[in-house]
């Protein structure tokens, strides 16, 4: 049956909207891979399908790649080192290389970037361009933007045949591809191709979640920027008066600082306005955020309701917005006569950074949109699936997993009661929970045969708020890269991509599909240990702890050592009932088991078994 044309999605209001008229007609490109959005997430799908031969091209909207990992997010969001892998763990690899070439191995700077995972933007940013340039089938168009997409139907599915975009003065960039996956925080390839998302919270008895609201609506987490700031004086850049600033949005704090309610400026934690990341970032910067819970909020539900749906000129309104909210704050703090002077004089300690930024006014140039559209695809991830498995300190088992997170759900507010400055965010929480695995379906339409959706995946309001993390970003974007590389060598659509297959190649690249803590991704048993625990091989060996979720010894900040109980203790001896248990498995395996009885410890037996299924 032949595929036939069902939409070409490209209207006037989105042209006006994008701020273009009429392009000029231009051949059409093609690659294997099409990815729309050079986020972190963005970035690792494109790599993947890159190293494995495939010729992709990365389209992004603004002049960077790297989303808020190269806009002032330098602070990663992971509890445990153990959880860090594939793509992002060799980021972090790659920033600790450039600071100790740049400053040497024993410099501040190469100590003090938290192995790889503290980095200044501009070291992020110079590290994620120089590895897209090492691929020469990987090609970046930036300054393009999502014009149009056609999409042809057969049957029940559609197929994406190109995507147009619209460059500076107006050129039209027009690719065909086999594979499309979209990389951006909103979802915006995903909507114009028709796919079924959401936006909004969902009701307690849509997903059975406790942290959903009794009642569906229509909020949003909210957006902040995140701010670099330094008090190095050489490198510190004034804070600019942000257009539109009104000192009368501000006064409010006044009252606030009289009482005593607030303490400081910049807090580690709280009791501040801005909250100051810990551990700092090289060269005296530091990564400023929204203060949780906080007396002072710079995120800014529900002024954020339109964006994801939002055409370019409702997204710079609420930007600006952001601007005037985020910047003109320490503005007043540093400016106004009424503030008390060890306030004004903390304030004026505090600038931008001179080399941060530079082609912005030193301002970062994205927003941190913390949600925005959520994929319905054919695994919805919730809360559930964060939840601890049965009687198991380990979380709920998928063994189609292609990724895994270690940091609960969260939210910063998705609504705000009382005036701005003086009320209380809603919609808060924090949940801590035990490492958890993210299964296959959570990239993947059930309307669309050829795309993938790695960032605005598919969850709930309350799944969501786990895996909106850098780190399991570029997981999930890793796990589509690879899963499209499947899909075009197998020639086969995404729906029916072999998982497992999937799963040797992420494994094979040192990316976990399941938290193991004490087998790193250089251990030469490390994909064997992976495949054995996704099929269930550890589940089962420590019973639910006391406290869900426990963390182990506390590190520094937000971090952790390992979660207790999620080791594989490869040298143990095998007991009786571990082994028994262990044959069964290895028999719904499909594997011979005569060999395996013979294992006396975890190490040999799981060892075994892999070179079993290899040879399958």
């Amino acid at each position: 049956m032949r595929w036939r044309p069902v939409m070409i999605v490209l209207t006037a209001t989105l042209m006006l909207a994008l701020g273009h008229g009429a392009a000029a007609a231009e051949e059409a490109q093609t690659a294997e891979v099409l990815i729309y959005g050079g986020t972190p997430g963005g970035i690792a799908a494109a790599l993947a399908a890159a190293e494995h031969g495939r010729t992709v091209i990365l389209v992004e909207p603004t002049r960077h790649i790297g989303g808020l990992v190269t806009s002032g997010l330098s602070h990663a969001d992971f509890r445990t080192f153990e959880g860090l892998t594939g793509a992002y763990l060799r980021l972090t690899h790659r920033v600790q290389a450039y600071y100790i070439s740049k400053y040497g191995r024993d410099s501040p700077q190469a100590k003090g970037n938290f192995r790889g995972t503290h980095a200044e933007p501009h070291v992020n940013l110079a590290v994620f361009n120089a590895w897209c340039a090492e691929h020469p089938k990987l090609r970046v168009v930036r300054e393009h933007r999502l014009a149009s997409v056609q999409v042809l139907k057969r049957d029940d599915l559609t197929h994406i045949e190109s995507a147009t975009f619209i460059g500076p003065d107006d050129a039209k960039l027009t690719v065909i591809a086999k594979v499309f996956i979209d990389g951006t925080y909103e979802g915006d390839l995903m909507a114009l191709a028709g796919v079924k998302y959401h936006v909004g919270r969902e009701g307690r008895d849509v997903y059975g979640e406790s942290l959903a609201p009794e009642k569906g609506d229509d909020q949003l987490q909210g957006y902040n920027f995140r701010l670099c700031l330094t008090q190095v004086p050489d490198n510190r850049a004034p804070v600019p008066k942000p257009r539109g600033y009104n000192r009368e949005h501000f006064v409010a704090v006044l009252p606030m600082i009289e009482k005593g309610q607030i303490k400081s400026v910049f807090c580690d934690n709280t009791g501040g306005f801005y909250k100051a990341q810990q551990p700092s970032l090289p060269n005296g910067k530091h990564d400023i955020n929204d203060v949780s819970r906080g007396l002072v909020r710079l995120s800014m539900p529900p002024f954020n309701k339109e964006w994801p749906d939002g055409n370019a000129a409702i997204r710079q309104r609420i930007f600006d917005a952001h601007v005037r909210h985020n910047i003109g704050l320490l503005y007043f703090l540093q400016h106004d006569e009424a503030v008390p002077e060890a306030f004004a004089k903390e304030a004026r300690q505090w600038g931008l950074c001179k080399d941060e930024f530079t082609d912005n006014g030193h301002l970062p140039p994205q927003l941190y949109v913390r949600e925005a559209r959520r994929m319905v695809g054919m695994h919805v991830f919730t809360e559930r699936d964060t939840d601890h498995a049965e009687n198991d300190a380990r979380s709920v088992l998928h063994t189609d997993a292609i990724a895994m997170g270690d940091y609960g759900p969260n939210c910063h507010g998705t609504e705000h009661e009382g005036p701005k400055i003086g009320g209380r965010h809603v919609g808060e929480f924090y949940k801590q929970v035990s490492p958890y695995q993210i299964p296959y379906g959570t990239l993947v339409p059930r309307e669309c045969d050829n795309l993938l959706v790695p960032v605005a995946a598919s969850s709930s309001h309350v799944g969501f708020c786990a895996l909106r993390l850098e780190p399991i970003w570029m997981s999930l974007g890793e796990a589509a890269g690879t899963a499209a590389h499947v899909a075009i060598t197998s020639e086969t659509t995404v729906q029916k991509v072999s998982v497992p297959r999937v799963q040797r190649l992420l494994h094979g690249s040192g990316a976990a599909t399941i938290y193991i803590s004490d087998v790193s991704p250089d251990s030469k048993d490390f994909a064997a240990v992976q495949w054995w625990a996704t099929a269930g091989g550890l589940h089962g060996l420590a019973p639910k702890p006391a406290k869900s979720g426990q963390r182990g010894q506390h590190l520094r900040g937000q971090y952790y050592h390992a979660f207790p109980n999620h080791g594989a203790q490869l040298d143990q001896k095998l007991d009786e009932a571990t082994q028994a248990r262990w044959l069964e498995l290895a028999r719904t395996l499909g594997l011979e088991t005569a060999s395996l009885e013979e294992a006396q410890t975890r190490g040999e037996f799981v060892r075994r078994a892999f070179e079993l299924n290899v040879k399958k």
